[in-house]
């Protein structure tokens, strides 16, 4: 369910602003829907884990509360970013 270090690293090195980036919005968005990700494969197999769902409510809310900042900063970042990560709103 969690992702792994190597697979971390290669997403924020994707979606970091300069080097060295790990805290910037966009990377956090991108790590929490590679999470949101692969708790929705998880759920294909096991429908009834009723815990970890409400762990993937709370990841889904963490990022569309860091969207709606990035929306408010900067509207041409927020549409790249959600078309980038094929998010859909």
């Amino acid at each position: 369910m969690s992702i792994t270090t190597s697979r971390k690293a290669e997403v924020i090195k994707t979606y970091a602003r300069k080097s060295g980036d790990t805290g910037s919005p966009e990377v956090q968005v991108a790590i929490l829907s590679e999470r949101i990700n692969n708790l929705t494969e998880h759920f294909k197999t096991h429908a009834k884990d009723n815990h970890s769902r409400r762990g993937l409510l709370k990841l889904v809310s963490q990022r569309r509360q860091l969207l709606d900042y990035i929306k408010s900063s900067d509207e041409q970042r927020y549409k790249n970013l959600i078309e980038r990560l094929n998010i859909r709103r």
